[in-house]
């Protein structure tokens, strides 16, 4: 995708923690994702990258997803996609919980399916 084509792309601002590995190395770099869209994003991070590069970068709920460093800014650096993603997945929940709140937070009578099997004491 072209850098004219990626810059029209609305992006969203996030905050996610995504592993990165640079073409020809097995290290693995921990990155902030500072905003996303379907054609790329904007990372940060110590990783040894160079512009041209290409990277791979594991999106929370999308995956592996292959691409090239497009700029660099001090410790920040964009990445277009060799293809695009769905960028709303990346902010979704991950794992299957069909209620709002965190586990710990919750009621032990939260998700109870019949309260009349609860032990009463």
């Amino acid at each position: 995708m072209s850098n004219v084509g990626t810059r029209n792309l609305s992006r969203d601002s996030l905050f996610v923690l995504s592993d990165l590995t640079v073409a020809g190395s097995s290290d693995v770099h921990r990155v902030k994702v500072r905003n996303l869209s379907e054609g790329g994003m904007m990372a940060e991070g110590a990783a040894p990258v160079q512009r041209g590069e290409k990277v791979s970068v594991e999106l929370r709920n999308v995956g592996k997803v292959d691409g090239v460093v497009a700029w660099l800014q001090g410790n920040r650096f964009g990445i277009a996609f060799t293809d695009n993603i769905d960028p709303k997945l990346v902010r979704a929940p991950v794992g299957n919980s069909d209620l709002a709140s965190p586990r710990f937070t919750r009621s032990v009578l939260d998700g109870a399916r019949d309260p009349s099997t609860l032990r009463k004491i």
